[in-house]
């Protein structure tokens, strides 16, 4: 009977240091796999299999594409690439991006979760909004051993806190007493007998690329657009959670998805900025050759033009001045990475 040996972490913000406290205090014959993801940037080089290496007894890689599962290694989602489970192996792909992340929490926890049920333990580490509380869902209900970071040891609360918040979470410790649950768990035997949801089914095909030929997204259409392609999301019902989904993929919960908007709405107010300097500046060079042809009346009517131009620019570089303003304070921050 197998046990619980396949161990997946997402971090995100102030990540790195829990995931160092995490594997320095894993025990060198861990009888599990563990999989890691954290929110990196796309075009830089991650280091953090060397970190991790370092800092504990397991050994840390990139793996590659169709590469085994073997206990007692640690498997680190590479840049741009959701790091997916597959029936026990690792799968590399470029499905779409979920809360603006590639990686992203919610794509490994949701396959490893489809593929191996109670054998799963998901672990949510310091970070902003709300990835991994969608993928923890799935990891409870297929019987998996759900963990969470305490919120006052996460030097970024959200994400532990959300998670906190949607999921009955099995447990809440300091990060060298999750490091000793991995420990002890790895060793309990357990029973698949969970069935697979729908909604989990289509959802790990699309993160493992393999929807299939006309499906419709999961949900029903929502009132509101893909930040990332303009489509329409369709609200998704995960439980108790809201979440939405694109045509194409996308995918963000309430948090990520009112990051993305607010990302939307400073850059329109610069692209209407840079629309009003550049109707003064072209209304200031017409009222000047309106002048010096003698067009006394055209001149002032550009000249009229280009000062209401400018009035509106001063207004919306004072509102983007205050850009912090648009978000209440108990939003959660962005994530810097």
């Amino acid at each position: 009977m197998p046990g619980h040996d396949i161990v997946v972490v997402g971090a995100s913000a102030g990540g790195v240091e829990a995931l160092r406290t995490l594997v320095g205090k894993l025990p060198r014959n861990l009888p599990a796999a563990v999989l890691v993801v954290l929110h990196v940037s796309p075009d830089h080089k991650s280091i953090l299999p060397r970190i991790l290496t370092g800092a504990g007894p397991l050994p840390a890689k990139h793996p590659k594409d169709g590469e085994a599962l073997v206990q007692g290694r640690i498997y680190v989602a590479p840049p741009d690439c959701h790091m997916v489970v597959d029936d026990g192996v690792v799968r590399l792909t470029r499905s779409p991006p979920e809360g603006g992340h590639r990686p992203a929490v919610d794509t490994l926890f949701r396959t490893a979760a489809r593929f191996h049920g109670a054998r799963v333990v998901g672990i949510v580490l310091s970070g902003a909004l709300d990835d991994g509380t969608a993928g923890l869902m799935a990891v409870k209900q297929r019987g998996g051993v759900t963990v969470v970071q305490d919120p006052e040891e996460a030097l970024c609360a959200d994400m532990p806190r959300n998670a906190l918040e949607n999921v009955n979470v099995d447990h809440c410790l300091p990060t060298v007493e999750i490091a000793a649950l991995i420990g002890k768990l790895a060793h309990e035997n357990v029973e698949l007998h969970s069935p697979i949801p729908p909604l989990l089914e289509q959802e790990a095909n699309i993160a493992l690329d393999r929807r299939r030929e006309g499906e419709r997204p999961p949900g029903d259409p929502s009132g509101f657009g893909c930040p990332a392609c303009g489509g329409v999301l369709n609200e998704v019902h995960d439980g108790h959670i809201l979440r939405f989904r694109c045509r194409v993929g996308h995918a963000y919960g309430l948090a990520s998805l009112g990051a993305q908007q607010q990302d939307q709405l400073e850059a329109a107010l610069w692209a209407a900025l840079r629309a009003l300097e550049d109707q003064a500046a072209l209304h200031d060079q017409l009222a000047t050759r309106a002048r010096d042809r003698g067009h006394a009346r055209s001149a002032s009517h550009f000249d009229r033009t280009g000062a209401a131009a400018r009035e509106h620019a001063k207004k919306v570089r004072e509102v983007l001045s205050h850009a912090d303003r648009l978000v209440p304070d108990d939003v959660p921050a962005r994530d810097p990475a």
